[in-house]
């Protein structure tokens, strides 16, 4: 996969001398010019393999159209729970197993996570929507809305090997989404509760790293502690991506 990144310019605030009037008494310097406003700093759009892909017609699920929020200003990210040692051609039958235990045992109307990244870097299109558009997901109680769930399939808890396909293709996901709203990936980000299943009472305004894992909000331990510990890198190459200086 070629991943590209768009650098972001620097915005520059300098006076400027009318020339001629340097040296004359009569000669009134000019005011500063206005700072311009910086450029945002986005990241170019990953390959993503759409739901099409593995979910076939056989396995679709009545559901409602979907729901979107203004924009996506955090990524919670997860893991699936699911064997390691996969053949990477078998991962749209994982995804679409997945689906069926969500949207069959626990009712949802679609798969939660808004996106599935593989052990070979492939990105995977989630929940319907549109991967441009900020869907509401059903990845994390209490945290849904204006946030996008990233799941690694597999289970990475503490001695998991996570490779690294799979973490540069979670930063560009993260870059690209975060970028949108001009988020830098290293940066906080509140977010409002929307209900008491969480870590937060319903209400309560609550501080996240923009790329955080799901044990941030829920009672979990995913992503698992293997995962979780590359979450630091994962946000400074993120923010690279977009173009952000260390």
């Amino acid at each position: 996969m070629l991943l590209a990144c768009l650098p972001g310019l620097a915005a520059a605030l300098g006076l400027v001398l009318c020339a001629d009037g340097i040296g004359h008494p009569r000669a009134k310097s000019r005011p500063p010019v206005a700072a311009r406003p910086a450029a945002p700093h986005t990241a170019a759009r990953p390959q993503i393999v759409p739901r099409s892909a593995w979910l076939d017609s056989l396995a679709r699920h009545a559901q409602p159209p979907p729901r979107y929020d203004d924009k996506v200003v955090a990524v919670f990210v997860h893991h699936t729970d699911s064997p390691n040692d996969y053949d990477c051609a078998d991962a749209p039958r994982i995804i679409r197993y997945l689906y069926a235990g969500q949207t069959g045992a626990r009712n949802w109307d679609d798969i939660g996570y808004n996106f599935l990244v593989d052990r070979c870097g492939t990105i995977y299109e989630g929940r319907a929507g549109g991967t441009d558009r900020p869907v509401t997901g059903a990845h994390t109680q209490g945290f849904n809305h204006r946030t996008t769930g990233i799941a690694a399939l597999g289970t990475f808890t503490a001695g998991a090997t996570v490779p690294k396909a799979m973490t540069d293709a979670m930063a560009a996901l993260a870059a690209w989404k975060l970028g949108l709203a001009d988020i830098d990936p290293r940066a906080e980000v509140r977010l409002v509760s929307s209900n008491s299943l969480s870590r937060y009472p319903s209400g309560s305004t609550a501080t996240f790293p923009a790329l955080a894992g799901h044990t941030e909000a829920f009672m979990t331990s995913c992503p698992g502690r293997a995962l979780t510990a590359r979450l630091p890198a994962i946000r400074q190459l993120a923010a690279r991506l977009q173009g952000r200086t260390p």
